[in-house]
């Protein structure tokens, strides 16, 4: 029997290669999407690759920042396929600015899709697992939430408040066989990255001792290893995928 993966923000980007590389290792998706726009310009198309790996995929629309959503998310998810094996918060935005120039919604906005979107999925997700007495959660934080980043400090914000929620989730729940843990990914190879000024790409690519940038399929396999048995015996971490970006 599959198991299932229910995956936040997986409709493009890394979240769309975490959802792939779980259904590569025969697991049956549950992807996220925030709209049915989302669903029809991303979220059927990664539905459609995972399937074709001989699982099953369907997209299930939540705003995750909103904590109702998120517990008929949870709701509909377990009906479908009958458990929640895995959960990867995936879901974030950016809206980056100046500290002494940044408004207020810039910052309510980031810290609400990428932090309380976390406690949300965790807080719902997590009685289905207590009751299981296992389970497997990993958080998508960033380098950013563990040194900071100028011009970012609701996004650094947002994710240094992962980290913390990654901790005390793991020593919450690790007696009832539940592990929780996070990946920090550094500059991966997105769209966004790929828009940015020549300079500063060269710049940032500089600073990282593999010189290149990652590729989402890199964070993938950190998420996917970190929910393994092979990793079963492992909580409470944080593993940075950087290249070498930040040591």
């Amino acid at each position: 029997m599959n198991k299932i993966v229910l995956i936040t923000g997986a409709s493009q980007g890394i979240g769309a290669c975490i959802a792939e590389t779980f259904a590569e290792k025969g697991y049956n998706v549950a992807i996220n999407c925030r709209s049915q726009n989302e669903v029809e310009n991303g979220g059927n198309s990664v539905a459609e690759n995972c399937r074709s790996h001989g699982v099953e995929a369907e997209c299930f629309i939540a705003d995750v920042s909103n904590f109702e959503q998120c517990a008929n998310l949870v709701k509909e998810v377990a009906e479908r396929f009958g458990c929640i094996d895995v959960l990867v918060n995936n879901a974030g935005i950016t809206r980056d600015g100046l500290l002494a120039l940044m408004k207020e919604d810039q910052f309510d906005s980031v810290i609400a899709v990428n932090l309380k979107s976390v406690f949300n999925m965790m807080h719902h997700t997590a009685k289905l697992m207590i009751k299981a007495r296992k389970g497997h959660i990993v958080n998508i934080a960033s380098v950013a939430g563990l040194y900071g980043n100028p011009g970012q400090v609701n996004y650094s914000a947002s994710k240094a408040g992962v980290v913390g929620i990654t901790m005390s989730a793991a020593k919450e729940l690790g007696a009832r066989g539940i592990t929780v843990n996070a990946v920090a990914p550094g500059f991966i190879e997105t769209p966004m990255t790929a828009a940015m000024p020549e300079k500063a790409r060269e710049a940032a690519l500089s600073g990282i001792a593999l010189r290149r940038g990652g590729l989402p399929k890199d964070v993938a396999n950190a998420v996917t290893f970190l929910a393994s048995e092979e990793a079963s015996y492992i909580t409470g971490q944080v593993l940075v995928v950087d290249g070498g970006m930040i040591m």
